[in-house]
């Protein structure tokens, strides 16, 4: 119906393009004021007349028509009154679409998103959740809009620290320890490492002879650098799984290591290279920022060689439209540099290049279980969510079946909607009471109202609501209300997707179930008269989907049942 006033609206105004006029249209503020209404305020400039006139002068150029019950103009705007029976039967025809919210935009284009990228031989802790969780949605959102998006695993696999890991092995390991143990053992002798290496620097001596044989392509130095790597990718296999989430590439910083010569080939060649100290830097002080260091004294690369070499072997695979790096936002100045240098290497995609930062993990003063000191797990954190929503389904429906499975899918998605909850960049606090809220806003809630959704069709005791429906049954106000918000979902999506926010997703799905439970309360659905029950089945079944479309974009599924 918007895309009806816009096209109504471009044929009267030539002084605005249709793209701005479909910015300037508005939501007005209370029903009675109008379900659309377009300020002219802007066009006041442009056509040298009061903006109240030109408002009146568009309203009475506009003919009737069916979708458009009345017109009214309250100072500089002018407000549109829909014809309710049409844009009723307008939404719902539209949302009873499959795939109802996909787009096209996306075809033919790629965008490769990293993310998650764990240090491999280090835990998966609490903080690696957000990247993980925020990365996956943006994939499953860009995926909405109809982009091919490659999810790229970055796995920290390289470095020092790998050689003062083979030192502490040959030192104080045991493998049996280690095999039964994996990376929680792996951290046990690596925090052994610094605590010995204070006392005798020449361990520190050690681990760098063995990180040089590493990238000398020693045997038995890769060896155990591969063991160490196994162990830790099983690990995380373990927390990928219970998040439902996978990747296409699992290329980490070691994959780059025979890629960074061509780097520093191309910036002498630039000459863009400067020596400092012995190092290789790029300078980047005229814009504001501090240098690049490109190759260290010793001629090894360092991480940001590494990125450079990763963005221009994606481009050369992937050939990206846009290439997203989810991190945290201390690593701001590291991204700004790298991309600054790829564009000054003379590759005009640079701009395309978008760090998309978050906040922080706060704890909040929660009593939470770990395993190690005050290193939160992401795994134990997951876990007992699913083990608290065990024991609430326990109390509140006993005799549920399949009380595990339920358990897991909403213990999980309940973690994952608190993190999306908010805008990326602000803090993410743990509250168990308030995570697991099955009444307030909350994973559990929304999910909860999918459930009564699939228990009203259960319990209805029709097998097929017809194809057309008495849309004029839907006019209350509760049923407006609903399907209007139903309408926005296509508009969301793509908002989130501008902004790369899905926290817009998460704050829709709880207000299209705290819409949908008012129009449960108010509209009794079981009734005698057939086509009134079979209009109003029709707005559970579309409510419904948009739920469970709204939590996958999250990456959060819904059970049947709760």
């Amino acid at each position: 119906m918007k895309n009806k006033i816009v096209e109504l609206l471009d044929e009267k105004i030539e002084c605005v393009d249709k793209s701005r006029i479909e910015e300037l249209i508005e939501i007005p503020p209370k029903p009675e004021m109008g379900d659309f209404s377009f300020p002219c305020f802007q066009l006041a400039k442009i056509m040298k007349k009061a903006p109240q006139m030109i408002a009146a002068e568009i309203a009475d150029s506009i003919s009737e028509n069916n979708f458009i019950s009345e017109i009214k103009v309250e100072g500089a705007y002018i407000n549109f009154y829909l014809n309710k029976v049409e844009y009723i039967k307008q939404i719902i025809e539209t949302a009873s679409c499959s795939n109802y919210g996909y787009s096209k935009e996306g075809e033919e284009k790629t965008i490769c998103i990293d993310y998650s990228s764990p240090n491999v031989a280090k835990n998966f802790h609490v903080g690696h959740l957000r990247t993980t969780i925020i990365g996956n949605s943006l994939y499953k959102i860009f995926t909405k809009l109809g982009y091919k998006v490659v999810r790229i695993n970055h796995l920290g696999d390289w470095g020092t620290q790998f050689g003062k890991l083979i030192v502490a092995y040959k030192n104080w390991g045991d493998k049996e320890a280690i095999e039964k143990n994996g990376v929680l053992e792996l951290m046990n002798i690596y925090v052994k490492f610094h605590e010995e290496a204070k006392k005798d620097d020449s361990l520190n001596d050690q681990a760098r002879e063995w990180f040089s044989k590493m990238e000398q392509g020693n045997e038995e130095a890769l060896e155990i650098w591969q063991w160490f790597k196994d162990i830790s990718l099983k690990e995380y296999m373990r927390i990928y799984d219970l998040l439902g989430m996978s990747f296409d590439s699992y290329n980490g910083e070691s994959f780059y290591r025979d890629k960074t010569q061509n780097v520093v080939d191309i910036l002498k060649e630039k000459k863009l290279l400067v020596e400092s100290e012995g190092a290789q830097i790029v300078p980047l002080d005229e814009y504001d920022m501090a240098p690049c260091l490109v190759m260290k004294k010793d001629g090894s690369s360092i991480y940001a060689t590494r990125d450079l070499a990763a963005i221009l072997y994606r481009k050369e695979t992937y050939n990206f439209d846009k290439c997203i790096y989810v991190t945290g936002q201390e690593q701001k100045l590291h991204f700004a540099q790298v991309f600054k240098v790829i564009e000054l290497m003379g590759n005009d995609y640079a701009k395309n290049l978008i760090h998309v930062p978050y906040g922080l993990v706060s704890l909040g003063g929660e009593k939470l279980a770990t395993r190690s000191g005050n290193i939160i797990f992401a795994e134990d954190i997951l876990n007992q969510s699913i083990d608290k929503v065990k024991t609430i389904i326990n109390e509140r429906n006993p005799e549920l079946k399949n009380k595990d499975s339920v358990a897991k899918i909403v213990g999980v998605g309940a973690i994952i909607f608190n993190d999306l909850f908010n805008q990326r960049i602000k803090d993410v606090a743990f509250n168990w009471d308030k995570i697991l809220n099955f009444d307030g806003e909350t994973g559990p809630y929304v999910q909860y109202t999918y459930a009564r959704c699939a228990s009203v069709l259960r319990k209805s005791g029709v097998d097929e609501i017809p194809k057309e429906i008495e849309y004029s049954l839907l006019q209350d106000e509760y049923s407006m209300n609903l399907l209007k918000e139903i309408s926005r979902f296509g508009e969301v999506i793509k908002e989130a997707s501008e902004k790369m926010e899905p926290f817009m997703i998460t704050r829709y799905a709880v207000l299209i179930a705290q819409l949908f439970n008012r129009f449960y309360h108010e509209n009794k659905i079981n009734v005698d008269d057939l086509n009134l029950k079979m209009a109003r089945l029709k707005v559970v079944v579309i409510t419904k989907y948009v739920i469970k479309e709204a939590l996958s974009l999250l990456g959060i599924d819904c059970p049947e049942q709760m």
